[in-house]
């Protein structure tokens, strides 16, 4: 390639620090030639067609983080916009061959951005100003690429940690503050490199201590240290000037029997001090946690340029090196952490320091019961106090608490200003490219019915094999499902697969949390292993599984990996599989235990081992934060009510790169549960993080800015919560905050109550209110078509009865309506009662009640109104509230009808819709109806009994039902006196 032209690119690109700007006049300013040839462009796009080629790289670096800056001074068009990207376009002044060869080679990449929602805030952290000091991000920028990471992966990163960043404190600022945030993303998503590059970025703009709170065992917080260590801190700071060929000063020095070291661990090309920049001092290491500072309180006696100075000036601070350590949350640590910086003294105050709480919502937050402290005495758990107490200690602490699981924190007292709250921001990250989450084990949306489910069309047949009640508890499947797809993987690198991508190979055993339960189990798979692999009835087993289970799966969703044709072309890798599962004398690990010793075993250190080929059988200690890396089949059964901890054992979620169509999850679909009842763990799991998606699809709906303004800020999120997560009791925490969440405005969105009476009077009177509205299910039936779409290439039908209702009638039924537990549709109630014409006008309702196919159709007649479809609907594990209501396709089919409806108001028709008139499905429903005899059960003779058959709806108002300020919230004040908040 002309290196004049890489080099002319290089120099033009470099001086759009602050964005596009004219190429041309810029490439004439820095171009030795009297005037830049129209060949250089010519060149230029031919070179693009070269997707390899360093320009081409250089391109996209630079385009993609235009297009995904948060905010740009040249475009008003959103990030990830084809607006953006034309805007940006029109300001580097190309013509539309240059843009098309640009588009080719850099396609613009749309998708979720970090959901940020956040108070006014000074904004000190421009672009310019990162890219001043960016020793340390621009090195990490280079281990990620090195990792494989996209343009694309690493400018969302650089864009999400900024976004973290910018809300912190200026470590330079005169007067001191203390930030409060809180980062949330999904269950071994990533986390750990948002924090990596938020700690990268900060010490780049001046942060000087930054502590790692990493987890409560020395596993956990040894892993942290080496991911910081070999991917920011680097081999220079860790030897500290030592010569890496010193072999007796290397002793001491941690990593010295890592696989890695050190050609995996980032170098600076020499000590960071020599090259304008500054050194990192490591005040813990990967075996050893926070001791006392190594040197005394002289550790953080940071020497002063100028004395006359504060340490935060920018004179002091910038050469100055800073210190990083990463200990456990332990009291005895963190107690010895707090009674030196005591000792340390005025030094502190003037100390810029970053806390970064890694699975924040665990031992962190304070769950001491506020109506049992002592009058006038402060009452904290003791980790909650000690973090209390660091925040205490350092007036210029910025505290920004990771989590998956983010309910605890957002129930946080934002009155108590010493603890945890996130009261400056809150951050939701999106879901990762190639992360395997909920969406990829559950049929959310778009499922097939179940009779034409298929491994390819459903995300349960490809992923999921049920465990029911019965002698065959499936473990022997799982453990041949293990075998089989480390033989795949074995194959996989046969046929050019980088090894690397299967260095380990994991399965994860968990069905108690019992220890004795451990060992048990452990002995039973050890035996099973003895048994059942010794003749060659294990290999016609294998056979018939892969033959039957991974051969159509790997087909369907192998994403061109390879997958060998047939079970004989693949025995061979079988056998060198269960040789790396047997070395070291057994395939099985325990991992459970109160103390560290209990997991500083070689064979699970994924760090240190070469390989790791291990059934893992363990509970709740490898529940959270802890990586298990190649994690392919998991066998769960373990049962709990609370929600946070089910989501975290969702160990099955991650990155599986070439092996997701291997992952399986066989999990317990009727375990005991109390007594006489049954649970289904996989129900049970989807319910939670459909709760989670919800809540994290609200944060996105509200985090629009009205007029300059949030809608939504930290101190307001826990009302949202509590629309969503009825596990944990509302009330108490409740009163802890000043306001209460009044309004829901929902244009053009289903809103779908679900708490209705558990008592058979409420259901009974219920049913009689809607009495003026049941003439529907007399009305004659009518064939409804949902056209092709995402879901589906078919057109799908359903019959339905239908009917016109005024809005005021709609509103007197809706209103007089009781509900179980905390009223959350009242929010809704008062949103929909304002389209009389006091917010907006919706002159009409159409009310749809659904039908059940003919062939299962069980009718009812309802108050002397009929005959009605019944339906079956239950209620969400451990919840007052039911799961879905209405059926997806007539979801689906009321939405399409909102979002094409016309102009004004037209009559509205089963087919067409005004603006101005909205949509209600109506369901008869019966709770706990096994079958269609349950159902018959609720309606003996054809008669329903008011008392069992309750009357369930979805309601979706027209997209137009807002007024001209479009917000979707309003608060009002509990404390008495107080103004209401708009």
């Amino acid at each position: 390639m002309n290196d004049h032209l890489l080099n002319l690119h290089i120099d033009v690109l470099g001086a759009m620090s602050r964005g596009p700007k004219s190429f041309a006049k810029i490439a004439f300013a820095v171009s030795d030639a009297e005037e830049p040839a129209d060949e250089d462009l010519q060149g230029f796009r031919e070179i693009l067609l070269d997707r390899q080629s360093d320009l081409a790289a250089l391109w996209n670096q630079k385009l993609t983080s235009w297009d995904m800056a948060e905010t740009a001074s040249w475009s008003s068009a959103p990030a990830r916009s084809e607006q953006r990207r034309a805007d940006t376009y029109a300001q580097l002044g190309f013509d539309d061959d240059v843009r098309k060869a640009l588009d080719a080679a850099v396609p613009l990449v749309t998708g979720p951005q970090p959901v940020v929602i956040s108070g006014d805030f000074q904004r000190w952290y421009s672009k310019e100003k990162a890219a001043a000091h960016a020793f340390y991000w621009s090195a990490y920028e280079r281990v990620l690429r090195k990792k494989g990471w996209s343009e694309t992966a690493i400018a969302s990163l650089d864009q999400a940690s900024h976004s973290v960043v910018e809300r912190l404190s200026d470590p330079t600022r005169t007067e001191a503050y203390s930030a409060r945030g809180l980062v949330v993303g999904y269950v071994q998503s990533g986390k750990t490199a948002n924090f990596t590059g938020v700690i990268a970025k900060a010490i780049d703009a001046g942060y000087r201590l930054v502590i790692v709170l990493g987890g409560t065992l020395n596993l956990l917080r040894g892993q942290t240290q080496r991911r910081l260590d070999m991917e920011l801190i680097g081999r220079e700071n860790i030897l500290r000037g030592i010569s890496p060929d010193d072999i007796d000063a290397l002793i001491g020095i941690d990593y010295q029997d890592d696989e890695d070291w050190p050609h995996k661990f980032v170098s600076h090309d020499g000590r960071p001090s020599d090259q304008g920049a500054f050194n990192i001092e490591r005040l813990t290491t990967r075996d050893e946690d926070y001791q006392g500072l190594g040197q005394g309180i002289s550790t953080l006696d940071i020497t002063k340029l100028d004395q006359a100075l504060p340490l935060h000036d920018p004179m002091n601070l910038h050469p100055a090196a800073a210190r990083v350590m990463v200990v456990k949350k332990n009291k005895a640590v963190l107690s010895k952490l707090v009674t030196d910086l005591k000792r340390v003294g005025g030094i502190l105050h003037e100390l810029p320091v970053l806390i970064i709480d890694d699975e924040s919502d665990q031992a962190s937050v304070n769950t001491i019961d506020p109506a049992k402290q002592t009058e006038g005495k402060e009452s904290r758990t003791a980790i909650n106090g000690l973090i209390s107490q660091l925040l205490q200690l350092l007036p210029r602490a910025q505290y920004v608490g990771y989590t998956a699981t983010p309910f605890a924190n957002v129930f946080v007292d934002p009155d108590d200003t010493q603890d945890i709250f996130p009261r400056d921001f809150l951050i939701s990250l999106p879901r990762p490219v190639g992360y395997m989450g909920v969406q990829d084990f559950h049929d959310l949306d778009g499922a097939a019915p179940a009779a034409d489910r298929t491994v390819a069309n459903s995300q349960e047949e490809a992923h999921v094999r049920g465990v029911f009640d019965g002698p065959d508890d499936r473990l022997l499947e799982a453990l041949d499902a293990f075998i089989l797809s480390g033989a795949i993987k074995l194959y996989r690198v046969s046929q050019g697969v980088p090894e690397t991508k299967y260095r380990h190979h994991t399965m994860l055993v968990h069905d108690s949390v019992r220890m004795a339960d451990h060992s048990a189990l452990a002995s039973r798979l050890n035996s099973m292993w003895s048994k059942h692999y010794s003749s060659s009835s294990a290999h016609e087993r294998l056979a018939k599984l892969f033959a039957e289970d991974f051969m159509p799966v790997s087909g369907a969703h192998a994403q061109g990996a390879p997958v060998p044709g047939t079970y004989d072309v693949l025995r061979p890798y079988v056998s060198r599989a269960r040789q790396l599962m047997s070395a070291g004398g057994s395939p099985v690990i325990i991992v459970n235990g109160d103390k560290e010793r209990d997991y500083e075993q070689a064979a699970l250190d994924f760090d240190r081992t070469k390989n790791v080929w291990k059934i893992l059988v363990g509970g709740t200690k490898l529940s959270r934060g802890f990586t298990v890396e190649g994690l392919t089949v998991t066998y769960y059964r373990r049962k709990t009510q609370q929600a946070d901890t089910l989501m975290q054992m969702g160990r099955w979620f991650g990155f599986r790169d070439g092996y997701r169509d291997l992952v399986r999850l066989y999990i317990g679909r009727e375990e005991p549960y109390g007594k006489g009842k049954t649970l289904d763990l996989y129900e049970a799991f989807e319910a939670i993080c459909q709760d989670e998606e919800a809540f994290r699809a609200q944060l996105a709906q509200y985090a629009t800015m009205i007029d300059g303004e949030p809608q939504l800020t930290p101190e307001r999120v826990l009302p949202l919560v509590s629309q969503h997560l009825a596990l944990i009791k509302p009330s108490a925490r409740n009163k802890m905050f000043n306001s209460e969440l009044v309004e829901i405005r929902s244009p053009g969105k289903a809103i779908e109550p679900a708490a209705y009476p558990m008592n058979a009077e409420q259901t009974a009177r219920n049913t009689d209110r809607w009495r003026p509205l049941l003439p529907v299910f007399d009305a004659p039936a009518v064939t409804l078509a949902l056209p092709p779409d995402s879901s589906s290439p078919l057109t799908r039908t359903f019959q339905a009865t239908t009917t016109v209702v005024p809005h005021t009638s709609l509103i007197s039924v809706l209103s007089q309506l009781e509900w179980e537990g905390h009223n959350h549709f009242t929010p809704h109630l008062n949103y929909l009662a304002q389209l009389d014409g006091s917010l907006a006008t919706v002159d009409e309702w159409l009310l749809v009640a659904p039908q059940t196919t003919p062939a299962r159709r069980v009718e009812a007649s309802i108050l002397g109104h009929g005959p009605a479809s019944l339906v079956r609907r239950n209620r969400q594990l451990g919840k007052v509230s039911f799961g879905r209501i209405s059926g997806l396709e007539h979801r689906r089919w009321a939405q399409r009808l909102i979002d094409e409806a016309g102009p004004g108001a037209l009559p509205p028709t089963p087919h067409a819709l005004g603006s101005r008139t909205g949509v209600v499905l109506l369901y008869a429903a019966v709770e706990k109806a096994e079958d269609d005899a349950g159902l018959r059960a609720a309606a003996p003779n054809g008669i329903a009994d008011p008392s069992r058959v309750f009357l369930a709806f979805t309601v979706i108002p027209p997209a137009t039902a807002n007024d001209a300020s479009l917000r979707l919230l309003r608060y009002q004040a509990k404390r008495s006196g107080a103004r209401e908040l708009p």
